[in-house]
C-alpha cells in the first residue's frame, strides 16, 4: 500500500530490514513493525528517518539505538541534549529542507517515548528549538497550462495519466491503485470508483468522469491490449525470429501496469514522476523551488488536485470540490448520487482540455445566448424610445401636462 511520496532518489529509498546489524537493532525493528500494522508506506518512510537516527547514533556515540535508549533510561544521557545534538547533526549535512529536519526529529521523538523514555512536551518545546520553516507561495497552475502539458506528452500512458489527475483531482497513488472493474464507463455520466484501502482517509468513494476522460481512457486500452510484433535474436543461428503477442486482459489489472502481474505502486509513481519531469523539461517549466535544498519541481503531479480544488469552488461549490477530491466535507452535507451526478454535469466543461467540439459547441451556445441578450436589450430601448416619444406627442397637443418635478 502506498499514499505518500517523498522527494528523494531512488537509491535512497530503500526499506530497513529487520534483521540485527550495528546500526539497525531490534529496539527499530520492532518499532518499524508496529507502524507497519497501520500503513505500510509509514513504516517505509519511518523506517527511513530512523535510519538516519541510527547512523547518528553510531558516529556521535559509538553505540547502537538499543544500547542509547538503555543509556537513556539509566541516566547516562540526557534525551534533550541527543535530540538537540541530532538537529546539528542534521543541519551540518546541509542537504535536507527545514521541514524534513522537522519531520525527522519528531520521529527520533516518537521513537524514544514508544520505548518509555520521558519526554515532556512543555521541556521539549523549552529546550529542543526547531529551525523555522519558511514557505513560499505556491505557484498556480492555469488551464492553458494543463492543455500545453497534455499536448506535450510524448507517451500516451503519461497523458492519460496526467488527464486522469487534472479531471478528478485524485491524489497521484490513488490514481495507480486504480484496477479496470473500477471504472464504469458507460454509466450517465461514467464514474470510477476509489477503494478505500489505497486512500489517504481509509474511506470509499466513487468520482465522476469526463467524457473527454473516457475517450481518453479507451485510447489507452486498445493501445495497451493491442497485438505487438516481437523479434527474438537466435542465439546459435543467429536468425531472427518474430512472434505475435497480444497481452492478456484481466479486469483485476491496474490500469497503468504494463506486462506485469504484480506491479509495484511505487515502482509505478517513478515511472510518472520522472516522465512528467522530463516532458517539463522538454516545455521549459521544470523549474525547481529555490525554497531550503527543495529538490521539488515548481509543477508537480500535486499541482492538478490543487487546479481541480480551486476551479470547482471558484463555481460556488466549495463543499463539492471537498467530495471530488476525497476531503472530509461538511458533516452537514449530503447530496443523492444523483443530485451529485446533475453537479458534476454543471462543472465538466470546466475539466476539458482537448476536446474542441465540446469547447467549440459551449463556446457557441454562450455566443447564442448573448446574441439573445443583445436583441432583448435593442427591443427594449426601441420600446423606451416609443414610449417616450408618445409622451411628447401628448404634450404638444396638450392632452397631457408636463410634470414640473421631472428632471430632463
Amino acid at each position: 500500500m502506498f499514499l505518500s511520496l517523498p522527494t528523494r532518489t531512488k537509491n535512497d529509498i530503500e526499506i530497513v530490514s529487520v534483521s540485527r546489524s550495528p546500526t539497525t537493532q531490534d529496539a527499530l525493528s520492532k518499532y518499524i513493525k508496529s507502524i507497519s500494522l497501520m500503513s505500510a508506506s509509514s513504516a517505509r518512510e519511518y523506517g527511513f528517518r530512523l535510519h538516519g537516527l541510527a547512523n547518528f547514533t553510531k558516529m556521535e556515540y559509538k553505540t547502537n539505538l538499543d544500547d542509547l535508549i538503555k543509556a537513556i533510561k539509566e541516566g547516562s544521557y540526557d534525551p534533550y541534549d541527543i535530540l538537540c545534538n541530532y538537529i546539528a547533526y542534521l543541519q551540518a549535512r546541509n542537504t535536507i529542507s527545514t521541514s524534513t529536519l522537522k519531520q525527522r526529529v519528531i520521529t527520533a521523538k516518537n521513537f524514544l517515548e514508544y520505548y518509555d523514555v520521558d519526554i515532556s512536551p512543555r521541556k521539549f518545546k523549552i529546550k529542543i528549538k526547531l529551525p523555522k520553516i519558511v514557505r513560499k507561495d505556491i505557484d498556480a497552475l492555469t488551464k492553458e497550462d494543463i492543455i500545453n502539458i497534455l499536448n506535450a506528452c510524448s507517451d500516451i500512458r503519461l497523458k492519460t495519466y496526467v488527464m486522469l489527475l487534472a479531471s478528478t483531482g485524485m491524489r497521484a497513488s490513488e490514481a495507480l491503485c486504480t484496477r479496470l472493474i473500477d471504472y464504469d464507463l458507460s454509466a450517465d455520466p461514467p464514474k470510477l470508483l476509489i477503494r478505500g484501502e489505497y486512500t489517504k482517509t481509509k474511506v470509499s468513494r466513487t468520482v465522476f468522469l469526463t467524457q473527454e476522460l473516457v475517450v481518453q481512457i479507451s485510447l489507452w486500452l486498445e493501445y495497451k491490449y493491442r497485438t505487438r510484433r516481437i523479434c527474438h535474436k537466435d542465439e546459435k543461428g543467429g536468425k531472427t525470429r518474430i512472434e505475435y503477442k497480444t497481452l492478456r486482459k484481466n479486469d483485476r489489472d491496474l490500469l497503468f501496469s504494463v506486462n506485469s502481474t504484480n506491479p509495484s505502486i511505487r515502482g509505478l509513481y517513478f515511472q510518472f514522476a520522472a516522465n512528467f519531469g522530463k516532458t517539463l523539461d522538454r516545455m521549459g517549466k521544470g523549474n525547481r523551488e529555490e525554497v531550503d535544498h527543495s529538490r521539488r519541481r515548481r509543477i508537480t503531479l500535486h499541482s492538478m488536485r490543487r487546479w481541480v480544488k480551486s476551479t470547482i469552488s471558484d463555481l460556488g461549490y466549495g463543499d463539492f470540490s471537498e467530495f471530488m477530491i476525497g476531503h472530509s466535507s461538511s458533516t452537514y452535507y449530503r447530496r443523492t448520487v444523483d443530485e451529485k451526478a446533475a453537479l458534476f454535469r454543471k462543472i465538466e466543461p470546466y475539466l476539458t482540455f482537448l476536446d474542441y467540439q465540446q469547447l467549440e459547441r459551449r463556446g457557441a451556445d454562450i455566443s447564442a445566448q448573448l446574441q439573445e441578450k443583445d436583441k432583448q436589450i435593442q427591443t427594449l430601448v426601441k420600446k423606451q424610445e416609443d414610449f417616450e416619444r408618445l409622451i411628447q406627442s401628448l404634450i404638444d397637443s396638450g392632452q397631457l401636462k408636463p410634470n414640473p418635478n421631472t428632471i430632463h
